[in-house]
């Protein structure tokens, strides 16, 4: 069967992460353990931002998309990993490797929108707070949300478009553990000058740009809080400092794969691991470890279920 081009190529051979049996199966439980953190973690956020009037905000609003994209972005490559971990041969076909590809970087690029978003409401709600929710209305936080996912389908459509014509006729070996735009082109048989091109454009400028961005929109919040505060810059940069770690989490891994995305080495694949496992992993942690309004529904929630058990108990 030829892949959806007419490729000689019907399937790829993922070569994952090597190791002795031992160090397979301690790296199976602990990507387990990685990915139900993952899902646990970021649903407890989306039922408690939604169980909470206190958190029906639009900072909140953001971060349960957040939270939900990384749960998807997470679920494109986690699971296939830790089956392929046992296997002795780990094929993909043609169309499921597109298809992989195309969600890894639908939801990656919806990641990095929704991350501006944040900075922007962040923006509102520091530097304008008396026009806060004026300019985060909810018809606007629905807007940004839908734009988020607009230029993320875009984002991966347009490699896919350049990607999908290309002729592969062999070797079909990807040192990695997932389906990705750069490692793809390299085995194509033909002269992928031009896509190396587009995909550095499309992806690695993207990606260092988006970045520096973020990065000169905190620094100028935080200016902006400098100069009216008279140098105090302690409830800014407590507001902030989570957003600034999900940013460099994230976006340093993306930097490193795209901005030379035709490396000789597989230093890469472990890049992968950060933006796919450890960083989804870390953002609930992130975003309630100092996090009052969540510590404080937390505080609510258990009382309610204390409350509610001490009911049912005088009751019964």
């Amino acid at each position: 069967m030829d892949g959806l081009n007419g490729s000689v190529v019907s399937e790829f051979v993922l070569l994952g992460l090597s190791g002795s049996w031992e160090t397979k199966v301690i790296l199976t439980l602990t990507f387990s353990l990685l990915y139900l953190g993952i899902i646990l973690g970021n649903l407890f956020i989306v039922f408690l931002v939604i169980a909470d009037s206190h958190l029906h905000t639009p900072m909140y609003f953001l971060l349960v998309n957040l939270s939900f994209n990384d749960v998807g972005l997470s679920s494109t490559t986690v699971p296939r990993m830790i089956c392929d971990l046992l296997k002795e041969h780990r094929a993909i076909s043609f169309q499921s490797c597109m298809i992989q590809t195309c969600f890894i970087h639908a939801f990656g690029g919806t990641e990095m929108v929704l991350l501006i978003t944040m900075a922007f409401d962040r923006y509102a709600a520091i530097c304008k707070p008396l026009h806060y929710l004026t300019i985060m209305s909810p018809k606007t936080c629905v807007l940004l949300i839908v734009m988020s996912w607009v230029m993320g389908v875009i984002h991966a459509m347009a490699q896919f478009s350049f990607v999908i014509n290309l002729p592969f006729c062999g070797p079909n070996e990807i040192d990695s553990f997932c389906c990705d735009f750069p490692r793809i082109i390299q085995l194509a048989c033909s002269d992928a000058a031009k896509f190396e091109f587009v995909i550095t454009a499309n992806s690695g400028l993207i990606t260092i740009g988006t970045f520096f961005l973020l990065l000169l929109s905190y620094v100028f919040i935080l200016v902006t809080v400098w100069k009216r505060s008279s140098g105090d810059l302690s409830k800014a940069l407590g507001t902030l400092s989570a957003h600034m770690t999900v940013v460099v989490l994230f976006f340093t891994p993306c930097i490193f794969i795209y901005l030379w995305p035709f490396p000789t080495s597989s230093v890469d694949k472990y890049m992968f691991i950060v933006d796919f496992a450890i960083t989804p992993a870390l953002n609930p942690v992130i975003y309630t470890l100092r996090n009052k309004d969540i510590n404080l529904a937390i505080q609510r929630l258990s009382k309610r279920g204390h409350h509610d058990r001490f009911c049912r108990l005088v009751y019964c």
